[in-house]
């Protein structure tokens, strides 16, 4: 039993009335990052509603393409080859995550590729909220000295046996929840929760040859079905060189990008960032890996003489948004 290095559990009467009743703590290994990526493994681990594990959960998932990069997760085609398609696990995998809260590290990555699996099998997961655990973390002002699984772990004497492994990523991740939950609990903190909409409008479109030699696959286009709240902070200006982005600032991207986009547009808007569909002179910053380019954003950003960044860069920036100004 991992010790709670951080607060005693509240008593009944303390505990926050509108928590949750349930969590499910889930991890993914995917064959990489982008739209047309799938789940190669899955691991979840049900906790009730003060975080005490009730049971878990693992599969591998045969992806039905090159498994990607193997020196991370470990897992080959031939290991690969004999296990389930996700349509085969998709109602064991419902069953894990109907009525709880979808609890993750990096939680809109583990959402969004579980979501594209449940439309490629014409179905829905049953997922309503998710809690990113980097956002609590953020939430507790736990003194990290970064966002990484590793360094939550270590916060709270967790020992992590096999990093990229779904399953002990899955047990890290719940073991270092519960004492996070407890804490929260005890100074009644909102918890960060965000609504967890469905993909739909399933087409298939074709795709580059990828991965093996001689051959290529179709992916699948979808839109997902939302509307992105409004920025609560307001604009504090444009993002200098060499510092950091500030909640609030205006963001727009442009051209293609090896992460899909939408999981970039969510990672910014968790982070208190304005996701802008155009450039004006109010935009704060463009992403773009081709700063050069005739899109009319790239075009205006040169004009303007707004801040570019690349896709790479962007990702390291989102890793230490400074908090808006109050007042």
């Amino acid at each position: 039993m991992l010790e709670d290095r951080t607060t005693a559990a509240p008593s009944a009467t303390r505990w926050p009335a509108a928590y949750p009743q349930g969590y499910a703590v889930v991890d993914v290994e995917t064959t990489g990052l982008a739209r047309d990526d799938r789940i190669i493994s899955a691991a979840v681990y049900r906790l009730d509603g003060r975080g005490e594990v009730q049971d878990h959960w693992y599969t591998l998932v045969n992806p039905e393409r090159d498994p990607g990069p193997v020196w991370i997760h470990g897992l080959t085609s031939e290991v690969l080859e004999g296990a389930p398609l996700f349509a085969d696990i998709a109602e064991e995998f419902a069953s894990r995550l109907d009525g709880r809260v979808l609890v993750a590290h990096n939680a809109v990555f583990d959402w969004q590729m579980i979501a594209r699996e449940y439309a490629r099998a014409k179905r829905q997961a049953p997922v309503r909220q998710r809690l990113c655990t980097i956002a609590l973390s953020k939430e507790l002002g736990l003194p990290l000295p970064n966002h990484k699984l590793e360094s939550l772990a270590a916060h709270f004497g967790v020992v992590q046996r096999q990093a990229h492994h779904a399953l002990d990523d899955a047990r890290v991740l719940a073991e270092a929840f519960r004492p996070s939950l407890r804490a929260a609990a005890a100074d009644d903190v909102r918890l960060p929760l965000l609504e967890c909409r469905p993909l739909t409008e399933w087409t298939d479109r074709p795709a580059p040859v990828i991965g093996r030699q001689g051959g290529g696959y179709r992916s699948a286009g979808w839109r997902p079905s939302r509307s992105r709240p409004a920025c609560p902070y307001p604009n504090p200006g444009r993002y200098e060189e060499g510092g950091r982005l500030r909640q609030g600032m205006r963001v727009a991207f442009s051209g293609d990008t090896s992460v899909d986009r939408e999981l970039l547009e969510d990672r910014a808007t968790e982070a208190g960032l304005h996701v802008a569909t155009s450039l004006s002179r109010l935009t704060s910053l463009l992403v773009t890996n081709d700063p050069e380019s005739g899109t009319s954003k790239a075009v205006k950003a040169r004009q303007f003489g707004t801040p570019v960044v690349d896709e790479a860069a962007f990702g390291q920036l989102l890793g230490d948004v400074e908090a808006a100004s109050e007042g």
